[in-house]
Formats: structure tokens, C-alpha cells, sequence
């Protein structure tokens, strides 16, 4: 298989420090309701990676579930790999990359727990069969068939039929960033890239050789 040759040229669109909000949160606002108007696939997925307490990198797909004014927010299982990690580790690096908007947002940041309060609020508004399955899944965890998970999720169910609480080890974290970086594609590899860095409590605005 040969894949020299595979690349696309990108032109749809240019970026230029003016037009770049001086806040790059409010920045990335515009531009994910920019991804979800345009009905991008998967706009809020994020890839997020995270460094083991052995200092290796892993990385995987989640699903951004808030952007405020501290930063980014996403749910998952703290006894995952990326949980363990983030306890040994609390730093990671996001990624969203709109295709069709020929786009991508590089974030790096500081990793804090949500309050068990703001983890209850969200895992009771997720759909009931979700929250069986926050239950059930052992995050990470070999198993050795997926009938295990299939039973323990009807015990589950069994044991909740109406009210299924949060589980202790599940729930929210926020990404504080430090580094925001804008990318848009351009012609000839001549890509656009406005980089954002949080110094001396101030974002600094600057742009990058493609």
C-alpha cells in the first residue's frame, strides 16, 4: 500500500490574528458552533492524551460535554487508563479536527475533578441505559466475554429500575488550558496557525510557521 501520495489540498478558508477573539475560549466557541452548523461528523469529539505513571503517552476519543469560561469539560470512569493517568499525571492535550472545515483546536491544560455535585447533575441527566452502563463497565478492565458485561448490566437494571445514583468512581473533569492553538488549512502546506499562550494572567496571542 502506497501513501505518498494521499493529501488534500485545503483553501476553504484563512485565519489571521485579527480576526481571532482576544479570549481563545470564546474563540473555540465560534468556531464549534461554526463545526456544528456546518453538521460536521462527531463535532464535540476530542481526542485526549495523557501520560501513565510509567511516562508513556496514550491518547483516545471522547466527547467534549462543556465549554465555559474555566474551560473544558468531559465524564468518564476515574478508574479508566486515562483516569489513572490523570491521578498520577494531571495534565493532558485535546484535539478536535473538523474535516470539513478544513480545522483543528490543539489545547493543552491542567486536569481537575468536577465537584461531586456538578457529577451527580450530569450523570442524572444522561439516558438511563448510559448510566446502567457507567455501572457496568469495569472501564479498561479485561474481561474475558461480553456476556459478563451484558449480565452485569441487567443486575444492574434489576437492582435500579427507576433512580440509578452515580457511581463513586465516575464523573467529570475540566481541562484549565494553558495553550490554544487555532489551525486552519491553506494551500501548499502554508497552513494557518494562531497559538494562544496564558502567561502572567493573560493570553498572549501569536502565530506559528505552518
Amino acid at each position: 500500500m502506497d501513501l505518498h501520495h494521499i493529501r488534500a489540498e485545503y483553501s476553504k478558508q484563512e485565519l489571521s490574528q485579527r480576526q481571532c477573539h482576544a479570549n481563545p475560549i470564546q474563540q473555540f466557541e465560534i468556531w464549534l458552533n461554526e463545526a456544528i452548523k456546518a453538521e460536521v461528523c462527531e463535532p464535540t469529539a476530542m481526542n485526549i492524551a495523557t501520560i501513565n505513571a510509567q511516562g508513556k503517552p496514550n491518547s483516545r476519543v471522547v466527547l467534549l460535554k462543556e465549554v465555559n469560561s474555566q474551560g473544558f469539560v468531559f465524564f468518564t470512569n476515574y478508574h479508566s487508563q486515562k483516569g489513572q493517568a490523570l491521578a498520577h499525571q494531571p495534565f493532558a492535550a485535546l484535539n478536535f479536527f473538523w474535516a470539513e472545515l478544513e480545522r483543528q483546536v490543539r489545547i493543552e491544560g491542567r486536569v481537575e475533578k468536577l465537584s461531586a455535585q456538578q457529577s451527580d447533575d450530569y450523570f442524572a441527566s444522561r439516558p438511563y441505559t448510559s448510566r446502567i452502563g457507567a455501572w457496568a463497565s469495569e472501564q479498561s478492565a479485561v474481561i474475558s466475554s461480553k456476556n459478563v458485561l451484558l449480565a452485569k448490566a441487567a443486575m444492574i437494571a434489576a437492582q435500579h429500575p427507576l433512580h440509578v445514583p452515580r457511581p463513586a468512581h465516575w464523573g467529570g473533569y475540566l481541562v484549565i488550558p494553558e495553550m490554544i492553538e487555532f489551525w486552519q488549512g491553506r494551500p501548499s502546506r502554508l497552513h494557518d496557525r494562531i497559538r494562544y499562550r496564558f502567561e502572567n494572567d493573560q493570553w498572549l496571542k501569536e502565530r506559528l510557521a505552518p
